[in-house]
């Protein structure tokens, strides 16, 4: 039989937050890495990661300071942070359950929008930075 706790008894904590100092950090970064390895299995996110390969160097070479620079480097590394939200937001939706819902359909959706507005800033910020180099 399951007890209740007395009321005003402190609730049961993640042991993960109890925690503290490096071996949090420690933690923390593996569980990071985990997540870069999960987006490595999705598609779009793969595609992206190839991109920054060449796109990260050649915003050195592209930015005329560094303003310009940190700019193209950031829309491309903004792009995929905002595909890994997308990627999370669509596996905890289809955790939940893969039945048809308007609900998870519209969470969805608004996710894929978001990668789409930040897919159009980055290549809105390529390539003005390529008008304003070649020109």
């Amino acid at each position: 039989m399951n007890a209740m706790p007395p009321p005003g008894a402190a609730e049961p904590v993640n042991p993960q937050k109890e925690r503290k100092g490096l071996n949090r950090v420690w933690h923390a970064a593996g569980y990071s890495l985990a997540g870069l390895n999960a987006g490595l299995g999705e598609t779009a996110f793969r595609q992206e990661a190839l991109a920054a390969v060449f796109l990260l160097p050649l915003s050195y070479w592209l930015g005329t300071n560094w303003m310009e620079t940190a700019v193209l480097a950031g829309s491309v590394i903004a792009l995929m942070v905002v595909e890994l939200l997308n990627t999370a937001i669509e596996t905890a939706i289809d955790r939940v359950g893969l039945e048809r819902h308007e609900l998870s359909k519209r969470a969805k959706d608004m996710g894929s929008a978001a990668v789409l507005l930040s897919l159009l800033f980055c290549a809105g910020v390529w390539l003005a930075a390529l008008y304003h180099r070649l020109t």
